[in-house]
């Protein structure tokens, strides 16, 4: 099997770190989450609905759609916490990325444990840089969201793509492909990691501060 991987790319003030990757995740999940299956005999199941809410972020203008699922959001926010203090404590202008992968497993005999097998995998790279005042804050902050809203549109166009998704499984075998473990939706099986840059490339942090100069001589 062929993983397919993709690459989005923000960059951000160090207040807009956890939105701004929040946004994103969530809006991957969202396209990759079904309701909770209901099994009446095995090959015979009715699937439950996925409840959405809208989500206002404070630092950046900018408002995403979610599941809304509570569980869900408690797991992704707990992720995208360890990844933003580990960004702050690289410094004013660092660099990260946070990889969301969707994997199956594929049993195997005893003594071996099941094999994980990626089928796809989302990679933010995540830019902050220093600001030097609230006027540069406030452009930054309307700046973020329309590139964030261009990084929504391109996650929905590869989604529609229609490519490889796993098939869906039998009851025996739903928690092969599906995250059964909450109690309201029910996501492909997924893993989040991230790791850290210790600095930023000058020529991102350059190209946000020169964005931000050319509005202000506006």
């Amino acid at each position: 099997m062929n993983c397919r991987s993709e690459v989005l790319e923000v960059t951000v003030e160090t207040r807009q770190v956890e939105e701004a990757t929040l946004a994103v995740l969530h809006t991957i999940l969202l396209h990759r989450s079904t309701g909770k299956f209901h099994y009446k005999k095995e090959g015979t199941y009715s699937i439950g609905t996925v409840g959405t809410v809208d989500i206002d972020c404070d630092f950046i203008d900018f408002t995403f759609v979610r599941v809304s699922s509570e569980e869900l959001d408690r797991v992704l926010r707990k992720a995208v916490s360890e990844f933003k203090d580990a960004l702050n404590s690289s410094g004013n202008d660092g660099m990260g990325q946070i990889s969301l992968e969707f994997y199956q497993k594929k049993k195997s005999r005893w003594p071996f444990s099941d094999e994980c097998i990626p089928w796809e995998v989302w990679n933010l790279k995540v830019n902050v840089v220093g600001l030097a005042n609230e006027q540069e804050r406030q452009i930054c902050r309307e700046k973020v969201g329309e590139k964030l809203g261009e990084k929504v549109i391109n996650v929905v166009e590869v989604i529609n793509r229609h490519e490889y998704l796993p098939k869906m499984p039998t009851q025996s075998e739903v928690d092969n492909v599906f995250d059964t473990s909450l109690k309201d939706v029910q996501p492909y099986l997924y893993k989040i990691t991230f790791q850290i840059t210790d600095t930023l490339g000058t020529s991102v942090s350059t190209t946000m501060r020169r964005l931000i100069k050319d509005t202000l001589a506006l």
